[in-house]
């Protein structure tokens, strides 16, 4: 899309390198950065024609939710950084435009007033951390404040090696904005830091996560196979996301486009599957929908949009990004979500 293009190329000038690095790299070399945006042309579409669509709705429900359309907001961290509207003004743009925001462990803003500037429609990303009291209470204090859903994300035992973030370590945060701790206590720390993650999860944690959370849903972040697919389950995840890290972790791990049709596979629409990674239009949307996913996250393009002009260019984003889910639909032959069907992508031969 033009529109995350133009964005880009603002907040690059915009950001300081350090910043912009921190939100555009990969791991390793960047091949899985690279593919994650490739994989999904790699898949045609397949429209259907003559078929009456006069009036589309992209709307989709995932978790008792209606959304507009199926797109989500991915966490990400520390949005202060990249604008002062931050994750409110975020939230505050995903939230009119009826969507769902997915909050980030690193925020910059606690998740209280997060909750509350969206009105609802907020999910949190979880890390655990080795002190298991604080991550408890900071997912109580999410579910108090209103988080409909918590987003375990479980391929971070460790941080993968990111050169570009090797180069900058420490980024400051900017004056008088510090790491919320989701627990209503003010933070300590001014950097952005790289870890502190407990590397010992196992699939009980999902269990543990879940009663912890007063039965508030648990999606796992981070399955790429479908033996993890079927694990997830098992340990009672209400959903999965197809993920790579946005490329940050294991460079050459296989991209979530190609990953997505096996877990989907797996799952048998059991319980929703979600998926994130190099998406940038409506039409890799209808992509995701024809392998079995009922929704996509969006993480960079957002970035961009709020590093250019904070809460309005995200609005501006998003609204641009529904409409043309919208447009992919119609051209593909689908008056609605439910319409798509693996019919409507095959596999690139070359």
């Amino acid at each position: 899309m033009e529109l995350i293009r133009r964005y880009e190329v603002v907040a690059r000038e915009r950001l300081d390198q350090g910043v912009y690095d921190y939100y555009a790299g990969g791991a390793g070399d960047e091949q899985t950065l690279a593919e994650n945006d490739r994989a999904w042309r790699r898949w045609w579409l397949r429209p259907r024609t003559m078929v009456d669509v006069g009036a589309v709705d992209p709307s989709v429900t995932v978790l008792g939710r209606r959304l507009a359309a199926p797109v989500i907001v991915a966490p990400m961290a520390a949005q202060r950084l990249l604008h002062p509207d931050g994750e409110l003004g975020t939230a505050r743009a995903a939230a009119a435009a009826g969507l769902a925001y997915t909050l980030s462990t690193r925020a910059t803003t606690d998740v209280a007033e997060v909750c509350a500037a969206a009105g609802g429609g907020v999910w949190f990303q979880l890390y655990v951390q080795i002190d298991r009291d604080a991550t408890e209470a900071a997912v109580r204090h999410a579910v108090s404040s209103g988080v409909e859903a918590l987003v375990l994300t479980v391929d971070l035992p460790v941080a993968g090696r990111r050169e570009r973030e090797r180069a900058n370590p420490e980024i400051a945060l900017p004056e008088g904005v510090t790491l919320a701790t989701h627990t209503g206590r003010p933070a300590e720390s001014t950097i952005k830091p790289l870890g502190g993650w407990d590397p010992g999860l196992t699939w009980d944690d999902v269990a543990w996560l879940r009663d912890v959370g007063d039965g508030t849903p648990v999606l796992v972040k981070g399955v790429l196979t479908a033996e993890d697919a079927e694990a997830a389950m098992a340990a009672g995840a209400a959903g999965v996301i197809v993920s790579n890290h946005g490329a940050r972790q294991l460079d050459g791990v296989v991209p979530t486009a190609i990953a997505l049709d096996e877990v989907a596979t797996a799952v048998e629409g059991r319980v929703p599957v979600l998926v994130d990674g190099g998406v940038r239009d409506g039409g890799d949307v209808v992509r995701a929908l024809a392998l079995g996913a009922d929704a996509v996250l969006i993480g960079r393009p957002v970035a961009w949009a709020l590093a250019a002009q904070g809460e309005g260019g995200v609005a501006e984003l998003l609204a641009q990004f529904a409409e043309d889910v919208e447009r992919a639909l119609a051209l593909c032959g689908c008056p609605d979500v439910a319409a798509v069907t693996r019919g409507h992508v095959q596999r690139a031969a070359w």
